[in-house]
């Protein structure tokens, strides 16, 4: 596909999210209205609770021309998730993501017979292998390479079973944590 023509990617997910204006009992949705904790701003959360509003993103950036969708799961890690107490539901975010993107990405293609892609968006995590969060300890880590791997695993795992044709890993900050989540890809 390369060889014969430019891909265009789409754009940023949280930037239009944030142009719905959406309150917690959007973000909840039936399926989380009696969870413990605020989840506003939990995006990758409206995957299960509000999918509607990805598929219309998607459609968006389709309609503008993008050969490539990136799953709204920049988050969808167990560890990311665990802000919300919501690291049990990681592998659905991610089948959910791709499941919704493979479904508008198929959509237009069938329409016009153009080739599209879903690529499985891989976020960094609020963690890091390679620098301590206590400046008083140096050799203090809040994640272990296995758990951070789990992690990765977990989240690859749904994103091939939700129909990701390729899988992204962006936002490196951490260039250990992007040998774990390439360690996970390849596993």
């Amino acid at each position: 596909i390369l060889a014969e023509r430019v891909l265009v990617t789409d754009g940023a997910m949280g930037t239009m999210i944030q142009s719905y204006r959406l309150d917690e009992e959007a973000f909840r949705g039936s399926v989380c209205r009696d969870h413990c904790c605020n989840l506003k701003g939990d995006n990758d959360l409206l995957n299960l609770t509000n999918p509607d509003i990805i598929r219309e993103i998607h459609a968006k950036y389709l309609d503008a021309g993008a050969d490539l969708i990136l799953t709204n799961t920049f988050n969808s890690t167990a560890i990311s998730q665990a802000d919300y107490q919501l690291e049990g539901r990681a592998y659905d975010l991610n089948v959910a993501g791709a499941t919704i993107a493979r479904g508008v990405v198929d959509e237009y293609s069938r329409r016009d017979g153009r080739r599209r892609f879903v690529v499985g968006d891989i976020g960094p995590t609020n963690r890091t292998l390679s620098l301590s969060p206590n400046v008083n300890d140096p050799g203090y880590r809040a994640i272990t390479f296995d758990e951070l791997y789990q992690a990765y695993y977990e989240q690859a795992q749904g994103l091939i079973d939700g129909g990701s044709d390729i899988l992204l890993v962006e936002t490196v900050f951490d260039t250990l944590n992007a040998k774990v989540a390439i360690l996970a890809i390849r596993n």
